[in-house]
């Protein structure tokens, strides 16, 4: 079959592999689609993720299929079927580890992480599917599904910040993650506002809700462009800042933007996760006397991922919002370097049997 092999920084090429025979309790799926990510490209830019991906090693996350072969467990029996449609996630915990234990998988001491959804099919290891694979409804598209696994990561920031109707939230960033924190936080009854650039991904945030969207044009200086809103109470002074900053970019001064546009006694939430190594310069006084609540959200949990997946089919979150393009995946290489350049799409479905 064909399949995208990650060989290091900026080499990722399209090979014939021989699909490995599968252990007990795992599935091997026919992917129906596979989606870009973010995080690939970034992985793809830097030549390594310390935690997710080593090379040479299958690409891809994201992915949506049915199963084609299903291994018996070393215990017999075995829930799943040849035909299910399902949806995996690119991660699975241990359930033994003490942050298993609390409830955040997400820290677990032995996540494992699955790459491979830039491929015909996919053996998926039997963790995954005792902990993180789960049935499709009849009517999900699997083009929806395969939004699941960033969804998830978003539904775990905007569980963290315990998102509140009626709060005004900033979302700093337009690409597929904050035009999904703009989706969900609108959904939840907030008043939205973003600051992001390009043209497409600023018509997203109108489309998807977002009240008022700030260009930061290719500067992207935010504290420039974003106004602050104000609250004002009869008889009152106005109450400057958002209730909720989410910093969905990943550079260090976005950062310390956050921290400038929120209001006394308000929320932030440093989503975009930054270069390792790189420093931010944070006002002690500000965050201290503001009584400022401070949170960084990281990945998902098996609890976040079904909630994802929940919001996909009641029509929350739907493809037709954030994928944009389709590309062959043998034209795959071609298409990172597009992306690397700045083409600015939102999400790109792979094809893979092209």
């Amino acid at each position: 079959m064909k399949a995208a092999i990650f060989h290091g920084k900026e080499n990722i090429q399209i090979e014939e592999v021989v699909p490995p025979p599968l252990k007990p309790g795992e599935v091997r799926v026919q992917i129906a689609v596979a989606l870009t990510c973010g995080t690939d490209l970034k992985v793809l830019k830097r030549g390594y993720h310390a935690k997710m991906i080593t090379p040479p090693s299958p690409f891809g996350h994201e992915l949506a299929g049915t199963i084609s072969e299903v291994a018996a467990s070393r215990g017999g029996a075995h829930t799943w079927k040849v035909g299910d449609r399902i949806v995996v996630a690119n991660s699975a915990p241990c359930g033994d580890c003490f942050y298993c234990k609390h409830a955040q998988e997400n820290l677990c001491e032995d996540l494992i992480f699955l790459n491979g959804a830039y491929a015909e099919e996919i053996a998926v290891p039997a963790r995954f599917v005792q902990k993180n694979m789960v049935k499709l409804k009849p009517q999900t598209d699997f083009l929806d599904a395969a939004l699941a696994e960033p969804l998830a990561c978003v539904v775990q920031g905007i569980d963290d910040l315990e998102l509140q109707s009626g709060q005004s939230v900033l979302v700093i960033g337009t690409g597929p993650i904050g035009l999904m924190f703009i989706a969900l936080a609108k959904s939840l009854g907030c008043k939205v506002s973003a600051a992001g650039r390009g043209h497409n991904r600023l018509l997203a945030a109108h489309r998807l809700g977002a009240d008022e969207v700030f260009d930061v044009g290719k500067a992207g200086d935010v504290l420039k462009v974003v106004r602050k809103p104000e609250t004002k109470l009869n008889g009152h002074a106005p109450v400057p800042g958002f209730d909720v900053v989410i910093e969905a970019v990943g550079k260090p001064e976005t950062w310390e933007a956050a921290v400038k546009l929120v209001r006394k006694g308000g929320a932030i939430n440093f989503f975009g996760g930054c270069p390792n190594g790189t420093t931010v310069s944070l006002d002690t006084h500000t965050i201290h006397y503001s009584n400022l609540k401070l949170l960084a959200s990281f990945h998902h949990t098996p609890r976040t991922f079904r909630r994802a997946l929940q919001f996909i089919e009641a029509g929350t979150i739907r493809a037709e919002d954030f994928v944009d393009g389709q590309w062959p995946l043998t034209q795959l290489p071609e298409l990172f370097k597009q992306m690397a350049a700045g083409n600015r799409a939102v999400k790109t479905m792979v094809n893979v049997r092209e």
